[in-house]
């Protein structure tokens, strides 16, 4: 039985070793190819002085060498640390200060940088990303399946990383929950703008075409040359985040092309309101669309039928708002609600937990169980007090998302720190960003509390009519006092698609 996903990307490069395993601007390389510049990458590594336990900084942008580097590190028994390509330099310093790295693989950018920055600089290892040895390293393919094989950092973006700790059992049950929801297959062509299906494809078999764009620079994103791509290399399959989706389905519209083998998009890492999912369905009219819902520490929670979302109609219901739907929870993941409440739960037994858990339809935190869902953090006690609990050996995840179950279906209400109680009354502003968004002339739109008043804060189109906004918005919702309009509403670094409040309370 493979216990790690090593196992799974060698046996298919014995399987399948003159297929194609990744293609990107710089060329492409079969798996009997990468497989080889895993080995020589394992005995330079080793010969440089790293072995099981050292943990690496990855610093390099999602291309062939990422991903020989990356192999190459597991199957030395080393841990990847991983940065997005987003990261400032304020935030790689206090990763760095977080995972104390032995070595470093990094890009000219992460060279260049550590010259001037302290943490970086005391890194001893540092080695390019194309480094090998001409050698051949054995790899052993049998590793303690608690060891530590990645470090991934989570978005939050106020005070120290979380630096999610996953071990080879871990990345093991991920693969496993994630092949049988995106379900890839060795004769697929797959365009994974999420690194880390990428991975699962060289688990699997699959071809993975990188697409051409910058992830540090989202908005930069040049749909003709991706749509290219697609056609070009005949895709069937698409995984990226809905800001990636949208801006492809929105090219493809406006000149009327069509990508005849797509089969399958899936997108997932932020919400995807109705309207959205309706111009993917427009978009991909081929292709089946998946919109899945999970977190670093849980993926995946839940999934939805991109047709099914985009007939969905959100109302105002009594006293409060019905929440975005996101499908029935995953096979492999056990969702409850819970009371919301920023203290540390610690739970006996079953019944302690069934004492915190709320009615169907009632609003709270969702808290979520499975073997492939994260059970620690790497050197961060407090965030393991405060994001799990455990009831004996099951490992519950707080996701931080409100919302509520629904014969059998999952809807959310946002962040559990962005609701606003007024007037007995929860206001949910992720909620009214869906119907704020639908308003002509609005791009996006959110509820915010500043200074005991309501606002509703709206970036919107050039040619807006801001006084009719103001005048509906307010007659529509009596307890919005007021309209902020603003050039441009922060979103998330990672995926350009979530908004980013911490920064927005700043700016308003």
């Amino acid at each position: 039985m493979k216990n790690n996903i090593t196992q799974h990307f060698f046996e298919a490069a014995h399987k399948y070793p003159d297929k194609t395993a990744i293609i990107s601007n710089n060329g492409q390389i079969s798996f009997a190819e990468l497989e080889r510049a895993v080995r020589q990458r394992a005995a330079l590594y080793r010969a440089r002085g790293l072995g099981e336990g050292d943990r690496v900084l990855i610093f390099v942008p999602m291309s062939i060498e990422l991903y020989a580097s990356v192999l190459a590190l597991f199957s030395i028994g080393a841990t990847a640390v991983f940065l997005d390509e987003w990261v400032s330099l304020k935030r790689m310093e206090a990763c760095c200060e977080v995972a104390q790295c032995k070595g470093l693989i990094g890009n000219w950018k992460a060279r260049i940088l550590s010259w001037i920055s302290g943490p970086l600089r005391k890194i001893p290892i540092k080695l390019r990303p194309d480094a090998r040895s001409h050698e051949l390293a054995e790899v052993p393919l049998l590793l303690p399946p608690d060891s530590t094989a990645l470090i991934t950092f989570t978005t939050g973006s106020t005070g120290t990383p979380k630096a999610a700790k996953r071990t080879h059992q871990f990345l093991q049950e991920q693969f496993s929950a994630l092949i049988q929801e995106i379900d890839p297959h060795p004769d697929d062509v797959d365009m994974p703008a999420l690194p880390i299906v990428l991975l699962i494809n060289l688990g699997a078999g699959c071809t993975s075409l990188i697409a051409d764009f910058k992830a540090s620079k989202p908005e930069s994103i040049q749909a003709d040359k991706i749509c290219q791509q697609l056609l070009e290399y005949k895709v069937n399959r698409m995984v990226g985040s809905p800001f990636f989706v949208r801006k492809i389905a929105e090219h493809l519209l406006a000149n009327h092309i069509q990508i005849p083998d797509l089969q399958k998009v899936f997108t997932g890492g932020a919400p995807v309101f109705p309207a959205e999912a309706a111009l993917y369905v427009k978009a991909f009219e081929k292709a089946k669309i998946h919109i899945v819902y999970g977190s670093t520490e849980a993926e995946p929670i839940s999934k939805i039928d991109g047709k099914i979302l985009a007939e969905e109609n959100l109302i105002i219901k009594n006293k409060s708002l019905s929440g975005l739907p996101v499908g029935q929870p995953a096979a492999v993941a056990t969702v409850r609600i819970i009371g919301i409440t920023d203290a540390p739960l610690t739970c006996t037994d079953a019944a302690a937990l069934d004492h915190l858990c709320l009615p169907e339809a009632e609003i709270g935190e969702i808290i979520v169980s499975g073997p492939h869902v994260l059970r620690a953090y790497f050197n961060n006690e407090e965030a393991l007090l405060r994001n799990k609990i455990f009831v004996g050996d099951t490992c519950w995840h707080r996701s931080g998302d409100s919302g509520y179950l629904l014969e059998g279906r999952l809807y959310l209400t946002g962040r559990c720190n962005t609701l606003i109680y007024r007037e007995g009354r929860i206001l949910s502003p992720f909620v009214y960003e869906n119907l704020l968004q639908n308003l002509e002339g609005v791009r996006i739109g959110t509820l915010l509390e500043r200074r005991g008043a309501l606002l509703a804060v709206l970036e919107t189109e050039a040619q807006a009519d801001k006084q009719a906004l103001q005048a509906y918005i307010c007659k529509a919702e009596p307890l919005i006092e007021r309209v902020v309009f603003t050039d441009k509403i922060p979103r998330d670094p990672r995926h350009n698609s979530k908004i980013d409040y911490p920064l927005l309370r700043l700016k308003v």
